[in-house]
């Protein structure tokens, strides 16, 4: 993105994935928002308490079964209650399967988003749930139903909107993050 690079700003990116699916749409994003301002971190492997040494930060998870959390991100739930994440701007995004799981489509983006609510960071990245979306029920809407809590992946029945879903999000939240810091 022009003008990002030269601004010293970085972004960390904390993501769990068990079949690849989060993890290649956080390396999309990588490509997307810059290699050089997104450094990207598997929680299998790096503790949540990393978080901290970034002011911007983005999450990524997916959701199991019937509205179960990723195994990564269900292995260190607890390191999310001691996290610091006062006067961060917290970005989420979420994969899931509107199609085969109809009536738990991103519950973990909900579940996450609502575990880092109380957390005094700015949360950005909210996207429209458009006509695009078919399912029954989620967590991860805002009250009126109108946006997720974060960018909603379905790589299941709509890889193919993933690509233009990513570089939309990617421009929203330099948007709102380059809002936010000249505020």
């Amino acid at each position: 993105m022009s003008g990002t690079e030269d601004s010293g700003l970085k972004i960390g990116l904390f993501y769990g994935s068990t079949t690849c699916y989060t993890e290649i749409a956080a390396e999309k994003l990588q490509q997307a928002i810059g290699e050089d301002i997104v450094e990207l971190f598997d929680i299998k492997d790096t503790p949540l308490s990393e978080a901290e040494n970034f002011d911007i930060l983005i999450f990524g998870i997916s959701t199991w079964d019937f509205g179960e959390l990723q195994e990564d991100w269900e292995s260190h739930w607890d390191d999310i209650t001691p996290l610091n994440l006062a006067g961060k701007i917290v970005a989420l995004y979420g994969m899931g399967d509107q199609q085969g799981y109809t009536d738990w489509f991103q519950d973990a983006l909900g579940m996450l988003h609502h575990a880092i609510a109380d957390k005094d960071c700015q949360r950005i990245g909210f996207w429209p749930n458009g006509d695009d979306y078919d399912f029954a029920a989620s967590k991860a809407l805002t009250d009126d139903g109108e946006f997720f809590f974060g960018l909603a992946l379905d790589e299941d029945s709509q890889y193919d909107l993933s690509d233009d879903r990513i570089a939309q999000w990617s421009t929203q939240i330099l948007e709102e993050v380059a809002e936010l810091l000249s505020a």
